[in-house]
């Protein structure tokens, strides 16, 4: 890469986003260590296995391990380094608030392992509250006066969001739709240019598991403030939620005028002002990134006496889908109560282990409270939900044909490519009662029906 000079790099936080983010930066030719207190997760990067469960992820290691480092030690990371990115988690409070307590605890760290003389950018890559910033920027000054450093130690504080989807990770950070900086000084807009420059024009090789698309265009530099960077990351995340939750409610008054909400879907999202992404009618929406961040988007409202009921009904639609499914089952079976059910992916999405705030797993708990005897697959997931349920009364299957053996209803809860390729005479020949319940809208109802099911879709 022509002029591309390589920086070192530390990132705070092996999570989702720091792992894959920091494992792409160091195949671009950047040096990169990677911090986690996780002593265990560290053994493991090292021995270039991944802790989680991400499209390509493991090979990427490998591609990267010359350029790869794993610590526990902060310090070790950061003092030569020139970025520092902090990707820690910011879980919800119980009133809907990210809580940054471990982005601070980060931050001063961070501030206390670096080195007179130096200058260093200081990059707030988790998802955070405005102001967020702000408050890092504080907490690094007040560590750097308590050394007695401040005059001799220059570090600004910039905010990086992240829009990467679970599964997709990799294509995200490679093939990204832009960039989003928020700086207030000139040297931070540069020093996050040097290091995505490589994204920002292309010019690295791509890796052999993931082609650059054909077509695709050079992403932009979206360069702002630190507040307005921060607001951006909510209010994308906030957005899309909303389609999700549009076309459900939509879904909803298409079953009682007898549309196809599929049609529907593909009718208004052809329209290039609104686009035909996010708008599948399901169980809803689920996963670390949507619940919190609309959780998050209307603590913040609150803090600010300011209301979004936008945002508001839409996760309150969300989780209507839940129970929307359960009362197709309750008219199909005259009653859940004692019937066995099947439930058919547990993950939030295709492509990834994750089950945090699953729709999948909402369903699952709720026909437990509602006596039904549940019965669960999941191609990848199982281990994760297994921990998630301990103490529920859950069967567990690694086989989808022996899960519908005697049982007396399927929902289809994750569109896992897997499922789309069942047999599906061969699944309703096994069941005691073959009631399709058709979450993600995965299947053709006219083949179903002839398939010997009693086909029940969203919307349709």
């Amino acid at each position: 890469m022509d002029g591309f000079k390589p920086l070192k790099v530390a990132m705070i936080g092996t999570g989702y986003v720091g792992l894959a983010t920091g494992t792409a930066l160091a195949y671009l030719g950047h040096q990169v260590t990677g911090v986690d207190k996780d002593v265990s997760k560290i053994k493991l990067l090292r021995s270039g296995k991944s802790p989680i469960r991400e499209q390509g992820l493991e090979t990427l290691l490998a591609l990267a391990q010359d350029r790869l480092f794993f610590t526990h030690s902060t310090a070790e990371a950061v003092a030569e380094a020139h970025v520092i990115l902090i990707a820690v988690g910011t879980p919800s409070k119980a009133n809907g608030e990210a809580d940054t307590q471990f982005v601070e605890a980060a931050a001063r760290e961070v501030a206390a392992s670096l080195l007179p003389g130096r200058n260093y950018i200081l990059v707030v890559k988790s998802t955070v509250p405005v102001g967020t910033n702000r408050r890092v920027a504080y907490v690094v000054n007040r560590v750097l006066n308590e050394r007695g450093l401040a005059k001799e130690v220059t570090a600004y504080v910039v905010s990086n969001p992240e829009f990467l989807r679970e599964g997709m990770a990799l294509y995200d950070t490679f093939y990204p739709d832009r960039i989003v900086v928020g700086a207030r000084e000139a040297a931070g807009v540069e020093m996050l240019r040097r290091l995505y420059r490589p994204i920002l024009e292309q010019t690295f090789d791509p890796p052999p598991f993931l082609p650059r698309p054909e077509g695709y265009a050079l992403p932009p530099l979206i360069t702002t403030d630190p507040t307005s960077a921060e607001m951006i990351k909510y209010a994308a995340n906030a957005f899309l939620a909303l389609k999700i939750s549009f076309i459900n409610e939509i879904a909803g008054l298409c079953e009682k005028v007898g549309a196809d909400v599929t049609e529907v879907s593909r009718g208004i999202g052809l329209d290039p002002r609104i686009g035909l992404r996010f708008l599948a009618a399901g169980l809803g929406w689920g996963g670390s990134c949507f619940p919190k961040d609309t959780a998050a988007l209307l603590a913040m409202g609150q803090e600010y006496d300011y209301d979004l009921p936008i945002v508001a009904a839409a996760r309150e639609i969300n989780f209507r889908q839940r129970l929307r499914v359960v009362e197709k089952l309750q008219e199909a079976l005259k009653g859940v109560r004692g019937r066995v059910v099947g439930v058919l992916g547990l993950s939030f999405k295709p492509g990834t282990d994750d089950i945090r705030e699953s729709p999948s797993m909402d369903l699952v708990r709720i026909l437990i409270d509602r006596g039904a005897h549940v019965r669960v697959h999941d191609p990848v997931a199982l281990d994760n939900a297994r921990r998630a349920l301990e103490g529920l009364e859950v069967e567990f299957f690694q086989d989808p044909y022996t899960l519908a053996s005697g049982a007396e209803a399927l929902v289809l809860a994750t569109e896992w490519p897997e499922y789309r390729h069942l047999d599906l005479a061969r699944l309703a020949g096994m069941m005691r009662t073959p009631v399709l319940v058709d979450g993600r809208n995965l299947f053709d109802p006219e083949q179903a029906r002839r398939a010997g099911w009693t086909y029940l879709g969203v919307g349709r």
